[in-house]
């Protein structure tokens, strides 16, 4: 009898003790009940507005890689990189180092040698080693290494000819040292070379302080090239490696001619429009979900619309002039169901005989073109205080937090019933069970006294 709070809510719950205990509870149930009847919808509502604010999100991604294929796009020039081919690579290579330092062209080099290096032996008077790690060509300690005009000093770690071949390898000085054997297998004789990093008759010599312990076998020659016929006394490197124009160098080979193109590479902007048709028809298929009946969270939402009409702002869009207006004449066009479908092939070539109109068609995301166009379209969609996206996504936040509130509310509301029924169901049964307590105590007293009136009048 009474009433006692709940362990996890601090709603009181009612314990009646009367023979209608049951039905003040059944009255306290009906109305907590319908205090509570709201509850079921606005949770609903909760739900309801926390997967839209899934699908938003959802569509944000998708928007956001269309936004990424555009930047993307917009890093290219000309609709692609510039890169360096060569037509003949038995006679050259090319590295295009820095595009920003170049346009494109047409280079022909002419390689009359592709030059060598210098390269020498120790002398064969030398003490013959047959183990470079325990013996050397010299018993001193310290020597005196000559590349062209400079010195170096090369005391080696141990008087072995392996410690002599490290120490100069490890001078810097400009050459590679190497051991040979010039004996037989059952006879080995390791001599030392030393070769010249650079091209060109470089005077290579080391002397251990007595005495100069190499001969030259091979005099180097340095590369010589011309470029475009030009000078007429071809140029002289002591390097395989030349500049021919600013960010691009060439690695010589073999003598002969080679053409050097500096041109467009599509590979860049084919990579990032194959990517914008990609988030394009991701995010296509994503909106399509929410149409029509068991359609997704925001079926019938005019956000859906909005999204729609930009994607439809991004893919129609005109402008440029010459052959490239508009995206088909760059190879992307719609398919029956509404897909995008893009020819890297058509793009290729179009690119090729037409760069000027490729870019005038694409502009720049700062100033005109497509890329202008889409970076405005995408940017009202994803601005972070203003865009569609966040002002929807706000809608939604108040929409559940206002909801959440009223749920707290009528939830507040159905405890304060619940515990004033509890205590005013509690005293009626208390009171209807005194009162039924009382009724038996007379009932059993009346019968106790009419037995003994029996008893006295029939004893």
């Amino acid at each position: 009898m009474g009433t006692t709070p709940s362990a996890t809510s601090g709603t009181a719950t009612f314990n009646g003790t009367s023979s209608y205990a049951a039905d003040l509870q059944n009255a306290i149930t009906h109305a907590v009940s319908i205090a509570s009847a709201p509850l079921t919808q606005l949770n609903a509502d909760v739900t309801a507005t926390q997967n839209q604010g899934n699908e938003l999100a959802t569509l944000q991604t998708g928007f956001a890689a269309l936004q990424t294929a555009i930047q993307s796009l917009a890093q290219t020039t000309n609709g692609g990189d510039l890169a360096a081919t060569v037509s003949d690579t038995s006679k050259a290579t090319a590295t295009l180092n820095s595009a920003a330092a170049i346009s494109s062209g047409t280079y022909l080099l002419n390689v009359i040698t592709a030059g060598s290096p210098t390269t020498t032996v120790s002398n064969s008077t030398l003490p013959t080693v047959a183990d470079p790690s325990s013996s050397s060509i010299s018993s001193s300690s310290s020597f005196t290494l000559t590349v062209g005009t400079s010195t170096f000093t090369i005391k080696p770690a141990q008087n072995t000819l392996n410690a002599l071949t490290e120490a100069i390898n490890a001078s810097g000085s400009g050459v590679n040292a190497t051991l040979i054997n010039l004996g037989s297998p059952s006879a080995p004789d390791y001599r030392l070379s030393l070769q010249s990093t650079g091209l060109g008759n470089i005077n290579i010599q080391l002397n251990d302080g007595t005495n100069d312990l190499l001969s030259t076998t091979t005099p180097g020659v340095s590369a010589q090239y011309q470029v475009n016929g030009q000078p007429s006394t071809p140029i002289s490197s002591n390097s395989d490696t030349v500049t021919l124009a600013p960010g691009l160098t060439a690695d010589l080979l073999a003598p002969g001619q080679t053409t050097v193109t500096v041109a467009a590479d599509p590979s860049g902007a084919v990579t990032a429009l194959t990517n914008f048709v990609t988030a394009y028809n991701a995010t296509v298929d994503e909106l399509a979900k929410n149409h029509g009946t068991g359609g997704g969270a925001l079926t019938g939402q005019t956000v859906i619309l909005s999204l729609e009409q930009s994607l439809r702002n991004l893919s129609g869009y005109t402008g440029g002039s010459g052959a490239v207006q508009n995206l088909t004449d760059l190879g992307i066009t719609f398919d029956q169901t509404g897909h995008l479908q893009f020819d890297q092939t058509q793009f290729t070539s179009v690119e090729a005989s037409n760069p000027s109109d490729v870019a005038s068609f694409l502009g720049s995301t700062t100033g005109t073109g497509f890329l202008n166009a889409a970076t405005n379209v995408l940017t009202g969609l994803d601005d972070p205080t203003s865009g569609l996206f966040e002002s929807s996504l706000n809608v939604l936040t108040s929409r559940i937090a206002f909801d959440n509130q009223q749920i707290s509310d009528t939830q507040d509301k159905a405890t304060a019933l619940q515990n004033q029924l509890v205590a005013q169901m509690s005293s009626a049964d208390s009171l209807i069970a005194t009162l039924q307590s009382q009724v038996t105590y007379f009932t059993n007293l009346f019968a106790d006294t009419q037995a003994v009136q029996n008893a006295i009048t029939f004893g």
